[in-house]
């Protein structure tokens, strides 16, 4: 999955040759799961047409502050445009484009928009030998790059003169991957390792029956998507689950009892820099299970149950600096119990959930949860989506590292 998934795109393109491959640009960013919109030049109107960018990026393609045969249009908003983006990606990039950029003459859309920006901002050059190389175009590059702008540096090919040799702009896929590489680089958990577990487990009566619980496993599977998406290798365990997981970052374990969990875990624990317990383990077990599957003969069924071992806190028991979070959830003397588990399971960090609080619990879109950490101070969240509940535990993560 790339990290340019659910990023707003803003594509920038001024009138060169080079922009008739912004098509294939467009493509490769939606593609990659990002939102794009499309500002242009008038000049660009020349190599490539609007119809075919709005097309593309199912978005309207802006190219003036307004339309001239409208006299009802409304204005175009460039600082709207600007504070839309996450990021700036202006190609191709001409040296008439980037000098403007450099003194700020603002005479088209796309240049007051570039100035309204507050996103980093992507440069892909295209031009001709001589001026790629002329002094004022090294000069435009400098202080580009000063003013915080990234230049990707153009290619070496045919030119539209005839000539070979550098000015060629970056073809589109490479553009898309030095982006990607940059964004990477730039990644707050980039090389940690974080071990997330997820789920129910299933401890098996028979062949057929088992003791589970109604945990989805939806809130272990968003903190996994959240720890990859700033940089992180995941190690996700899950117990059984409908759930399914894509990024390239998240290696998937499944486990279906406690005793498998228990196992997962402890083989990669050691390797790890933070485990995140959010799995809903069975505390009990069948003592005996079945070979068989158990007939229906009598009016009542007596299972023998055995505790299961506590997983979290046999990893409380040898961590060696790992950041360790867990789960608390609660239906009675919800704060004391869970910083009873902190001293108990030698934890960093508990996310208490109650089942007292509306939409908290499991089956729920949401969660309401309250923070304690190891000095036993007390954090309460508000009701918020699973997903924002998982970045607050990744930014817990985050300030452990203070990055």
């Amino acid at each position: 999955m790339s990290v340019l998934r659910g990023k707003n795109i803003l594509l920038g393109i001024s009138g060169g040759i080079a922009a008739y491959k912004t098509a294939t640009l467009v493509r490769h960013f939606i593609k990659a799961g990002a939102h794009v919109k499309v500002v242009v030049t008038p000049a660009s109107k020349d190599f490539i047409t609007p119809l075919t960018l709005s097309t593309l990026s199912k978005n309207p393609v802006f190219s003036s502050f307004y339309n001239e045969e409208d006299e009802n249009a409304v204005w175009n908003n460039h600082v709207e445009l600007g504070l839309w983006a996450d990021l700036f990606v202006i190609a191709p990039a001409t040296a008439n484009t980037m000098s403007k950029m450099v003194t700020g003459n603002s005479d088209n859309l796309l240049i007051a928009t570039y100035l309204s920006a507050k996103c980093p901002v992507y440069v892909a050059p295209a031009m001709d030998l001589d001026m790629y190389r002329h002094p004022s175009t090294k000069d435009s590059f400098d202080k580009l790059e000063a003013f915080g702008n990234i230049i990707i540096p153009a290619e070496s090919g045919e030119l539209a003169s005839g000539l070979y040799g550098e000015g060629r702009m970056a073809e589109p896929e490479n553009i898309v991957s030095f982006i990607e590489k940059h964004l990477e680089g730039q990644l707050p958990l980039r090389g940690k390792k974080i071990l997330v577990t997820a789920g129910p487990t299933y401890e098996p009566i028979d062949p057929v029956r088992f003791i589970g619980n109604h945990s989805s496993g939806k809130m272990g599977y968003d903190i996994a998507l959240a720890a990859a998406d700033a940089g992180a290798e995941v190690i996700l365990v899950s117990g059984p689950t409908h759930l399914r997981v894509s990024h390239e970052q998240i290696q998937l374990v499944k486990v279906t009892s406690s005793a498998e969990m228990y196992t997962a875990c402890h083989t990669y624990f050691d390797g790890v820099d933070v485990a995140v317990a959010a799995a809903a383990v069975a505390d009990y077990r069948p003592k005996h299970v079945a070979a068989q599957k158990i007939k229906k003969n009598e009016a009542h069924l007596t299972l023998e149950l055995e505790k299961t071992t506590d997983i979290l806190a046999s990893l409380g028991e040898k961590k060696k600096g790992q950041f360790l979070i867990g789960f608390a959830l609660e239906t009675e003397n919800e704060v004391e119990n869970a910083k009873a588990k902190i001293r108990k399971k030698n934890l960093d960090l508990i996310v208490l959930n109650s089942l007292n609080d509306e939409g908290a619990g499991f089956g729920k879109p949401t969660n309401k949860v309250t923070f304690i950490n190891s000095r036993f101070e007390e954090e309460p969240m508000a009701l918020k989506s699973k997903e924002a509940v998982a970045q607050d535990i990744v930014n817990k993560i985050k300030e452990h590292y203070n990055v």
